[in-house]
């Protein structure tokens, strides 16, 4: 049995080129989170709310405009819990014309089977968002139909947008905050 002949400038180049890889994997991470860093702090300007990771490996995750003002202590759980009734509705209203996706697999008979199942699907689910619809309308009903009102839950609850990213400039985050805060106590009630 013979041994491996032993080449030192072999050994060097093999650890040179481990050292080089882990050097550039090394860059590209502290670039992939200097862009992470970016883009974070480039929407927050813009109003979009985060909260930060829990640890180093963890995502970023965008709070809705519901969790930031109540974060803030800028609403009530009260008015929280009508914002999200009013934003559930909204969203699934909103669904209406979206064309659903024809590949929802259900091993098992998860669903309707035979001739007509996707039909019935189809049908149920914009039964659902006709009530939706309808549900949405009383609520906007009660709102007595104000648009600075209605407006204001469409883009806070609705949308989740934070009222820093729904207007435009900052003399109009606060009237936002003021109409949202008069809907949400009005739709508690």
């Amino acid at each position: 049995m013979r041994g491996q002949i032993f080449d030192p400038a072999a050994r060097t180049q093999a650890r040179l080129r481990t050292l080089e890889a882990r050097a550039k994997d090394r860059a590209e991470a502290e670039a992939v989170a200097g862009g992470v860093a970016e883009t974070v702090g480039l929407s927050a300007a813009r109003g979009a709310a985060f909260e930060a990771p829990a640890s180093p490996g963890r995502p970023y995750r965008r709070q809705a405009g519901l969790d930031w003002l109540a974060r803030k202590g800028r609403i009530t759980a009260a008015q929280k819990s009508a914002g999200e009734r009013y934003g559930a509705l909204y969203r699934r209203a909103a669904r209406d014309g979206a064309i659903r996706s024809t590949l929802d697999v259900r091993p098992g008979g998860g669903g309707p089977a035979g001739p007509g199942a996707r039909e019935e699907v189809l049908l149920m689910a914009a039964e659902g968002s006709a009530q939706a619809a309808a549900r949405l309308a009383a609520m906007r009903a009660r709102l007595w139909d104000q648009a600075d009102l209605v407006s204001a839950c469409d883009l806070v609850c609705g949308k989740e947008l934070t009222p820093r990213e729904a207007v435009a400039s900052e003399r109009e985050v606060g009237r936002i905050e003021a109409l949202l805060g008069v809907a949400l106590d009005v739709l508690a009630r």
